[in-house]
Order: structure tokens, then sequence, then C-alpha cells
């Protein structure tokens, strides 16, 4: 499966890239205690170091806001993913456990302030494009609302959008019958290329170690 950014994209954020991990043979579960554990004790310190009026100052929430102007998506009316996890753990919500894949992608989400998305390749058909929405680009959201995506960052398959740095589709998301994954993180301009390595390979092995299975593919897309 080939992963690519359009053109259009590009001239509109010529920096903008995508982390790409891709695996095979993985065993989702509920997540242990283990793990709920350690991303606690994670949101918690995050609590004492960061505070809701200064979020739009936290690298990452800034940067990604930024983009979506450049695109012409209002930031404050749809929230890059991140952002919105951040908002929420930082106005004392739990966090919200979902299965060990989920978890962790969320978990990283909120750690490094990127859109990140998890997705079952198994209901992927074709190569995946980020592009920009068209009028009839729209999807059941994982927020159990429909939406639409035209003017929007988005990721394709042959058969249409399923994910985007807002919200990702039902028909690709990852549950427990899920074994082949791919994983996608949305890197804004200002993520240095040591960085997206560094990020890249600390998330590879923390999702193996939890979810089993094998990474076959590690990349990052460029314009």
């Amino acid at each position: 499966m080939k992963v690519q950014l359009d053109p259009a994209v590009s001239d509109r954020l010529p920096r903008l890239s995508l982390g790409v991990l891709q695996y095979s043979g993985a065993s989702v579960s509920d997540s242990p205690k283990m793990l709920q554990g350690r991303i606690n004790y994670f949101v918690e310190s995050m609590r004492l170091e960061h505070d809701l009026s200064r979020l739009a100052d936290i690298e990452g929430i800034r940067e990604w806001r930024a983009a979506f102007k450049q695109v012409g998506t209002d930031p404050s009316r749809y929230r890059p993913s991140s952002e919105a996890l951040l908002r929420r753990l930082l106005q004392g919500n739990p966090f919200f456990w979902i299965n060990t894949a989920v978890d962790v992608n969320n978990f990283f989400s909120v750690l490094h302030a990127l859109p990140f998305g998890i997705y079952d390749q198994n209901h992927l058909v074709g190569d995946v494009i980020c592009r920009i929405g068209l009028a009839d680009d729209r999807y059941e959201g994982l927020n159990e609302r429909e939406v639409h995506m035209e003017g929007k960052l988005l990721l394709a398959d042959e058969t249409g959008a399923f994910g985007s740095p807002i919200v990702d589709s039902k028909r690709t998301c990852v549950t427990d019958q899920s074994r082949d994954l791919l994983q996608v993180i949305f890197f804004h301009e200002a993520v240095e290329a040591h960085k997206k390595d560094e990020i890249l390979g600390s998330v590879a092995r923390m999702f193996t170690e939890i979810n089993g299975g094998e990474v076959t593919n590690t990349s990052i897309v460029f314009p």
C-alpha cells in the first residue's frame, strides 16, 4: 500500500509530511491496567505542567491551527484531533479507553500534540492519498456524526475519504478483530527531520510492545 501527498496539499503546505507505520499480525484488546496506569500518570503530570487557558501556546497546537488556516479550515470550528484530545484532558475529563491500538495512538497524539490516525488495513482499498476534500467527500465519523470534508485535509483510498487530522471514519476503525493496521502521523511544517525519526521509532516500539505483531513499513512521505 502506497501513501502519498496530493500536489494541491503541498502547494498550500509545502513542508507538511506524513509519518507512516504499517503493522501486521497485531493482537488488539482492552488496554491492560499497566498501560492505563502509565497513561494516567502521564495525563496527571501534563495537567500540572499545562493550563487550559494557554493551550494554544503548546508547540504543535499552535502550528496545526496555522496549518488549518492555510488550507482554509477554521481551527476554532474544526479542531485538530490532537487539540481536541488535549483540551478534553486539561478540562479534567478522563482518558477515553477504546482498545490497545487506539489508546496507544491517542497517547502519542497527546504526548506530541500531533494528529495521529490508526486504521484497519483490511477495510482500505488500494493506495492512500492525503488531499483536500471535494464537495462529495463525507463519511460517518467516530463521533457518530456525518462529517462533511469539503475543503479540509483528508485521507482517501479508492473507495473514498476515510480519515483526517480532525476525525476519522467508522469504516476503517480498529477493533479487537483488526490484525493489519495503518498508522498515519500528521507532521506540521516545524517538526525537524530528526524529531520525525525519533517519533516514528518510539511509536513503533511501544505499539508492538503492547499489541504484538511486526512493523512492515516505516516511512516519511514528503511532497
